[in-house]
């Protein structure tokens, strides 16, 4: 599904980043590692990369990750990116000063399971930044998320907060918000925002 998305004409998600992860980037320790997760064509990374990161994208899509680099370049800026699913990949111990996960909605097994490893993968101070749908998107009139068939896919707060262990939550909250991430993420939306610290 996602090569024959990245395929497309231009970027299926636009080029812009998210607006979350611009509002919370601040965050971030200055020029710290960090770790963007179902990265698909690249906007996070990127934006990133331009603030002086030193960010690695993963993602299950060659194609998604052939267009991140090409949009980085264009950028001027560097990233490195990871072809690998997530289901393989390790996350790693102390190993990065934040990590990604914007609209990365995966099946819950592997999903709880990545969540589990954030706080042995964050250095100390590390921070985690989450923004996902919440179960009530399909109701909303914007357009995005997984399918209504598969409910188990989206995320609630009270969730998170089951899920990341460890980490100081500064922001766990559920909000409607106008998004507008290129054609597939339009219009007022029912997300989930998470902003977690490693003590």
């Amino acid at each position: 599904m996602w090569d024959q998305r990245y395929a497309e004409e231009g970027y299926a998600y636009g080029t812009r980043p998210n607006d979350f992860l611009v509002a919370q980037a601040s965050r971030i320790k200055a020029g710290g590692r960090v770790l963007c997760l179902a990265e698909g064509e690249g906007r996070n990374a990127v934006h990133l990369a331009t603030l002086g990161f030193e960010v690695v994208a993963v993602d299950t899509s060659p194609v998604g990750l052939e267009k991140a680099r090409s949009l980085a370049d264009s950028q001027g800026v560097s990233i490195s990116t990871v072809h690998a699913d997530l289901a393989d990949y390790d996350l790693g111990v102390d190993a990065w000063d934040a990590i990604i996960s914007v609209f990365a909605h995966v099946r819950p097994p592997l999903r709880r399971e990545l969540h589990a490893a954030i706080f042995r993968a964050l250095r100390p101070e590390g921070v985690f930044l989450l923004e996902a749908y919440t179960p009530r998107q399909p109701e909303m009139p914007g357009n995005g998320g997984p399918p209504a068939s598969r409910p188990d896919m989206f995320m609630t707060a009270n969730g998170l907060t089951e899920e990341l262990v460890g980490l100081k939550l500064h922001v766990c909250q559920e909000v409607e918000r106008d998004i507008h991430e290129g054609r597939y993420h339009n219009g007022m939306s029912a997300v989930v925002q998470v902003v977690g610290r490693r003590g």
